[in-house]
C-alpha cells in the first residue's frame, strides 16, 4: 500500500493541514445546501438517529468513490439520467409526504421502521449529491492533497452538516404545528424535484 495515500510520507502536519483545508472548504459549501436540507426535514418528521446514520453513511461512500476514483465517478452515469432520476425520487417523496402527512402526529407513526428510515435517507442523499459540486470538490482537494486527510475530513464535514440539519429538525421546525410542517417539508421535496426536472430539460 503506498503509504502516500495514509500520512503523506510521514509528514503529520501535511496529513493535518489537509485535513483542516478540506473540512472548512467542504463544510463552508454544504451549508444551506440540499443534503442539509435533507436531514432537517426528514428529522422534522421521523426519528434522528437513522436520519444521521443514513447521511453519514452516504457521504463515506459518495467521499471514497470519488477519492478513489476521481473524475471518472461523473462519467458513470450520464448527468442527464441522475438529474431525471432525482427528480423522480424528490418528487415521489414530496407528494407521499403531502398525502399521507395528515394524522401522523407521532415521529414513531405507523410503518417508519429505523431501518426503512435511515433507506430513505441513504437514498436520497446517494442520489441528489452523486456528482455534485462537493463530491467533484473532494476529487479536486484528493488530487492535490492527501486522500485519506481529504476523505476523513470531508467526511467529517459533511456529518457534522448533516448534525445540524438534524438538530434543526427536531428543535426549530417542531415549534411549526405539525400538519402545516408536514405540508411544509412536501412542498420542500416537490420543488428540489422540480429543479431537477427543469435541469434534466436543459441537458437535453
Amino acid at each position: 500500500m503506498d503509504t502516500n495515500l495514509i500520512h503523506g510520507n510521514g509528514h503529520w502536519p501535511e496529513w493535518l493541514s489537509s485535513a483542516g483545508t478540506s473540512y472548512l472548504l467542504i463544510f463552508s459549501a454544504e451549508i444551506g445546501d440540499k443534503s442539509q436540507l435533507i436531514c432537517m426535514t426528514l428529522a422534522s418528521r421521523y426519528k434522528a438517529l437513522p436520519v444521521f446514520l443514513g447521511a453519514v453513511c452516504a457521504f463515506s461512500v459518495l467521499n471514497l468513490l470519488a477519492v478513489l476514483f476521481g473524475t471518472a465517478i461523473a462519467n458513470w452515469i450520464p448527468e442527464f439520467y441522475v438529474s431525471v432520476l432525482v427528480s423522480l425520487l424528490f418528487l415521489g417523496f414530496g407528494f407521499y409526504a403531502w398525502n399521507n402527512g395528515d394524522g401522523e402526529e407521532e415521529e414513531e407513526a405507523v410503518g417508519h421502521s429505523n431501518h426503512s428510515i435511515f433507506i430513505t435517507t441513504f437514498l436520497l442523499i446517494a442520489i441528489a449529491e452523486f456528482g455534485d459540486k462537493t463530491q467533484l470538490a473532494v476529487v479536486a482537494l484528493s488530487s492535490t492533497g492527501i486522500p485519506s486527510a481529504v476523505m476523513l475530513a470531508a467526511t467529517l464535514a459533511l456529518a457534522t452538516t448533516s448534525l445540524l440539519g438534524v438538530w434543526a429538525g427536531r428543535t426549530v421546525l417542531q415549534k411549526i404545528p405539525i400538519h402545516f410542517l408536514h405540508k411544509t417539508s412536501a412542498v420542500l421535496f416537490i420543488l428540489i424535484g422540480t429543479w431537477a426536472a427543469y435541469k434534466s430539460y436543459t441537458l437535453l
